[in-house]
């Protein structure tokens, strides 16, 4: 019997520069969704929680947090992007270019830009990457560019995490 570790995602050896990555998953966002995000980041502006003042705004109806929509565009590259990484190192460019709405679904494709090992750290590598989110009709809603600092296949950093099962009964 072959036993396989619990592993998604890629290490910095899987990166090849000009590499498209269209992320597997869509995310529809409801409209509890927008409201707790709002709520719990403290953003008080009425049009993304209040329907009647936003239906007198241009848009005509509620338009999602901007911070709920990247974070969820986001979430969506993880699996390709950063799934096996240390951490983020930073985003830049963030545009936000088209409205998102209650019941809009996003998509994600990241292209990869450049990747160099990590002079400080030699168990990893730094890949920079663009990202943009789209809509279910293939609209472009933000874009950002990314780097992250992603642990490179033969890493102990990323190793023996997984509990071994206890084999006394409870």
């Amino acid at each position: 019997m072959t036993v396989y570790e619990a592993r998604i995602g890629r290490y910095y050896e899987d990166f090849v520069v000009g590499d498209v990555y269209k992320h597997p998953f869509g995310r529809t966002i409801g409209e509890a969704d927008n409201t707790w995000f709002t709520l719990l980041t403290m953003n008080t502006n009425q049009n993304h929680f209040n329907s009647h003042y936003a239906s007198r705004a241009p848009a005509g109806k509620i338009i999602v947090n901007s911070g709920l929509s990247v974070a969820i565009v986001l979430g969506l590259s993880v699996i390709d992007i950063s799934q096996n990484a240390e951490l983020n190192l930073g985003w830049d460019e963030i545009r936000l270019t088209h409205p998102v709405f209650v019941g809009d679904t996003l998509y994600a494709e990241s292209t990869v830009l450049d990747k160099r090992e990590s002079r400080s750290r030699p168990y990893a590598g730094i890949v920079s990457c663009s990202t943009r989110g789209l809509n279910q009709d293939g609209a472009e809603v933000m874009s950002w560019r990314r780097a992250v600092l992603v642990y490179k296949r033969d890493s102990a950093q990323d190793r023996d995490h997984f509990p071994e099962a206890r084999t006394e009964s409870l």
